[in-house]
């Protein structure tokens, strides 16, 4: 499973961010950084109050993750 993690700052208050991620399970790294841009114009759209910082796409590790 591929992660594409990225920070989300409000646009009235920069300091005030938050870890955001879309999840896909049918995507190499590679295909995430190269789909990650429009992914992200999509979101923003949809949270027109939040501004994106950086991102980066990378394997999400199962074994961390509680059930």
């Amino acid at each position: 499973m591929i992660e594409l993690l990225f920070v989300a700052c409000l646009s009235t208050s920069p300091s005030d961010c938050q870890e955001q991620s879309l999840l896909y399970t049918d995507m190499t790294p590679m295909a995430c950084m190269m789909a990650a841009q429009p992914e992200l114009a999509k979101w923003a759209e949809t949270h027109p109050t939040w501004t994106i910082g950086r991102w980066k796409c990378r394997y999400v590790n199962t074994a961390a993750h509680d059930a």
